[in-house]
This record gives structure tokens, sequence and C-alpha cells, in this order.
């Protein structure tokens, strides 16, 4: 699976383990927002007429976890929801399958992606539709009911006190993606996580302003993942403030 190309070559991957249960495939994440940034996961959301059998768990993890990652390719982030639990919409949405490199080790045991409530989707499924790419069948529209604002606030803030559980090991992506929710909660709008972290820096005091612009760098492939020295002193302050002022944001 090239580098580039990824998404387009997932589809005959999906289509010999899913066969007939999918109604669509589409694009979203980064590649849809803003193009493919150097750390960026090949994002694929697939729409299915009925909840995944184990054996097509199975199969699917052992396929994805042979392209996903390896030399050359770009992780793949993919999510299975069934057509008949998110239209009509309701909150919280039911995640039926998540395939992501994070989780390699849990899938290297054995352990197999199951349904779950995920609220998280509100935003996954908001970028879809505004990023209107269907890799296989019809518009995204034609599949999928808007998400109400309500419920992709409520979903984006939800979502906060995972987020800093991870702030450790995965920096970069923690301090963009609240940078991303209190840009979203401001503007009712998903931008791609260095245009969010543009319009923070722009309102955030002097002192977070280096962290951010170097979790935003890193992002963008100019300077190297690593932390240290006022960099890392500057990393809990700078997410405590961004997290101080989403909750701000979401009361007003």
């Amino acid at each position: 699976m090239s580098e580039d190309h990824g998404a387009a070559e997932l589809l005959p991957l999906l289509h010999r383990t899913l066969g007939d249960n999918v109604l669509g495939i589409c694009l979203h994440g980064s590649a849809v927002l803003a193009g493919l940034r150097p750390h960026s996961d090949i994002d694929v959301l697939v729409v299915a007429r009925r909840s995944l059998s184990r054996d097509e768990r199975r199969s699917l993890v052992g396929e994805l976890m042979r392209v996903s990652g390896v030399p050359g390719a770009r992780p793949v982030e993919l999510i299975v929801v069934v057509q008949d639990e998110v239209r009509p919409w309701r909150y919280p949405p039911v995640c039926d399958f998540l395939y992501g490199e994070w989780l390699r080790e849990e899938y290297e045991r054995g352990v197999l992606p199951e349904r779950e409530s995920s609220p998280d989707l509100a935003t996954l499924l908001t970028m879809t539709l505004a990023g209107n790419t269907a890799l296989h069948g019809p518009a995204p529209a034609e599949l999928l009911d808007r998400v109400p604002l309500v419920d992709l606030r409520r979903a984006i803030v939800a979502g906060v006190p995972q987020l800093l559980d991870n702030l450790e090991h995965d920096t970069r992506n923690v301090l963009l993606t609240l940078a991303r929710i209190w840009t979203t909660l401001a503007t009712d709008s998903i931008r791609s996580k260095d245009a969010a972290a543009d319009w923070a820096a722009a309102r955030l005091p002097e002192g977070h302003r280096a962290v951010l612009a170097h979790a935003q760098a890193i992002y963008l492939g100019e300077a190297e993942e690593r932390w240290s020295g006022e960099l890392r002193a500057g990393v809990r302050p700078c997410a405590d403030f961004l997290v101080g002022a989403i909750g701000r944001q979401s009361v007003s």
C-alpha cells in the first residue's frame, strides 16, 4: 500500500473481507480537511448493512495488520458503523469496529475490536459529511444523517479527559486535538489540526505559544518528535490552559 494512494488500495481488502455487507466507504480526517501531513493516518469510514461477525472482525484485523504502518505505508484508522444505528441519528452513536495502530499490541494478543458506544463518532461523521469523499458507493450524505451541533459540541468535550490521559506519550496529537476542540466550540467548524493550531495560537498567552507551535511543526514535518527542556516543562501548563479555554467556551 503506497503512502499516497493507500486509501484506494484498501478497497480490495475491504471487499474481500466484508463482501456485500459494505454499503459505502468514505474518506475523512486530514485527507479531506487540508491534505495528508507527514504524521497523518489514512482515515476511512465503512458504512455497513449489519454488525460484523466475529469471523469478519478477525479477518479484517489480520488484513489491516499486514498493510497498516508497514515500511512505505501510512497507518490506517478504520471505523465501521452500521447504517441503521446512525441513521436516523441518535446520541451517543455506536462504533461497530475500530482499527488503529495504537491498539496493535492488543490485536497481537488476539483481542478483537467489539461494538461500543462512541461519542467521538459525532466528530468523525461530521468530518465525513463535510469532506464528501466516497471511495465506494454513494456520497456520504446519502448514507449518513447530519449530526446536530449540540451533539457535536458535547461529544468533543466528553473526549477531553481521555485525551489528557495520553498527554505524556502522545503529546503532539493531544495538544493539537485540544486546540481543534477549542476552535470547533468557538467557530462551529472542524478545521485541520494545523489550521486549528493557527487559530488557537493567536489567542494563547505568549508563554504557551512555543509549545503549541512545536506540536504544529512536528505535525507538518518541520521538526522532530522531541520534547525536552523548556518545551517539555511547558506541555502541561499549555494543555491546562487549552482545557480551561474549552471549558469556558463550552458553557458560553
